[in-house]
């Protein structure tokens, strides 16, 4: 049962996230872009021309629905990789490092939320440095970590796509955008994380055995 609700609190996490992404951007009276505009401008408190890293005006009505949706993201990740516990790692230093790695991005989005950029920066800056490095971190360390029982998609794809998201944020901080903008770079570095853990939710939730601990015996368990 821990192990389906630390499952099921990552698919809620990343949807809902996604969902009030979309409300909180529909709000605004000026379009906003996926490619011009940071994530954290659907967060910020007021009505302002923000001049860094790019010149942009933000003003996001729903800005208190965005930032109680990173904080609700930020609580489902720990919780889920809390509850997700030993069963479909390996074990080791390399699991107990990525886990540790990955909440502390959970951590990093309820900063966000709880800390909007115009508000405090330093803060939010933080809240971002913990997702997009630190997290991304975790996530090429669950490349090695997680059972071999599982598919080879997730076990390898994470790895993958936390290099491309590391690789992401480089080219994010040295405004190297490569045609996608700056708000589009900075999703290709914190968005690969949020894919992954719905993706491993889901198989968590649909092929339960694959993500159980298997004894010698070959008797299920889903002991931490």
């Amino acid at each position: 049962m821990k192990l389906r609700i630390g499952y099921s609190a990552w698919i809620v996490g990343v949807v809902q996230f996604f969902v009030v992404h979309r409300i909180t951007e529909s709000a605004w009276d000026r379009p906003y872009s996926w490619a011009r505009n940071n994530i954290s401008d659907l967060g910020n408190a007021h009505c302002a021309l923000q001049a860094e890293p790019e010149p942009r005006d933000v003003c996001s009505p729903e800005h208190g629905l965005m930032n109680g949706s990173f904080v609700a993201l930020g609580v489902l990740l720990v919780v889920g990789v809390a509850l997700t516990g030993g069963a479909p790692w390996r074990g080791g230093r390399a699991s107990t490092a990525a886990r540790l790695l990955l909440a502390c991005a959970g951590v990093g989005f309820a900063l966000a939320g709880l800390a909007p950029a115009d508000v405090d920066e330093n803060l939010h800056v933080l809240g971002a440095l913990l997702i997009m490095a630190v997290g991304n971190v975790g996530l090429v360390l669950a490349g090695f970590a997680l059972a071999e029982r599982l598919p080879a998609s997730l076990r390898w794809g994470g790895g993958l796509l936390g290099v491309a998201a590391l690789t992401a944020l480089g080219l994010f901080l040295s405004r190297h955008y490569l045609g996608l903008g700056m708000g589009g770079m900075e999703r290709v570095a914190a968005f690969p994380l949020l894919f992954w853990a719905l993706t491993v939710g889901v198989h968590g939730i649909v092929r339960p055995d694959e993500s159980r601990r298997r004894l010698p015996n070959n008797s299920l368990t889903t002991t931490i």
